[in-house]
């Protein structure tokens, strides 16, 4: 056989290999968006369906050990966790932090986001001494990955003080808040939805510490922000009102809990 044969030969079928590769990661991408797609409209059934196509082409593209494994496992455990399967949920984030850590190492930002949805999970059965850690360690990595007022960093923060309120550690709970606002204020300005969330969850915290005029302060503040950018029906502004109703039962303030429990039950009527 000529070398000039065996040349061609290897060009050809490095060309095959690479459409082949190219095929298989384009049917990955959209068997992947197709679950989470499925996923945000609560259709389970389906999305998990896709979500396990999805794993099996990432395992025959790039191995067991591909970081795209490892981001397949991390969606399907998101869709198991929606169902309530926490045994099968927890499997597969702690089979994705694995594979995450040696293709990627330790430190990598996408380890951070399988030791936050893992947290997330631990706190949702509200297994709080298994959250906590792995709550802290997600936010160092990203404090080191992106920086101390990365919008990512916020996330962490707000997540590891709602997860120390839970504990009833709200000393340590407030400041993480805070900086989470001051963060969010910054990157995302004042009058975003995402800041009042973390005026609300504030809001929470005092009305938990019966630091009530601070809290009413809060949660109208968030109030505003919600009803301007969400719109007065949206499931945020409910929750937010639902917290006013109990600082305003806890204060004696019938009356007017009353007519924001009326407010609430016309949003749930329409």
């Amino acid at each position: 056989m000529s070398k000039r044969f065996i040349t061609l030969a290897a060009i050809l079928f490095g060309m095959t290999s690479s459409v082949r590769a190219e095929t298989d990661s384009t049917k990955w991408e959209t068997y992947n968006a197709k679950a989470l797609s499925l996923y945000r409209q609560g259709q389970y059934k389906q999305a998990t369906e896709a979500a396990k196509k999805a794993l099996k082409l990432a395992e025959q593209a790039g191995g067991l050990h591909h970081p795209t494994v490892a981001l397949s496992m991390n969606n399907l455990a998101l869709i198991q966790k929606a169902q309530g399967r926490y045994k099968q949920a927890e499997q597969l984030y702690v089979f994705s932090l694995m594979i995450g850590e040696e293709a990627r190492g330790k430190e990598h930002a996408s380890v951070a986001r399988t030791l936050n949805n893992l947290a997330a999970l631990y706190d949702a059965q509200g297994l709080y001494a298994k959250a906590e850690p792995l709550y802290e360690r997600a936010l160092r990595i990203k404090e080191k990955a992106f920086g101390p007022n990365h919008i990512s960093v916020a996330l962490s923060l707000n997540n590891l003080a709602t997860c120390r309120s839970a504990q009833g550690l709200h000393l340590q709970a407030e400041p993480l808040y805070q900086r989470a606002l001051k963060i969010r204020s910054e990157a995302l300005g004042a009058n975003h939805p995402v800041v009042a969330q973390s005026l609300s969850d504030l809001a929470n915290l005092y009305r938990r510490q019966t630091r009530f005029a601070e809290a009413e302060s809060f949660y109208q503040r968030a109030l505003t922000i919600q009803e301007s950018a969400l719109g007065s029906d949206h499931p945020s502004v409910v929750k937010s009102l639902q917290g006013l109703v109990r600082l305003y039962q806890a204060t004696a303030r019938d009356e007017a809990a009353s007519a924001l429990e009326k407010r609430i039950a016309a949003v749930g009527s329409k």
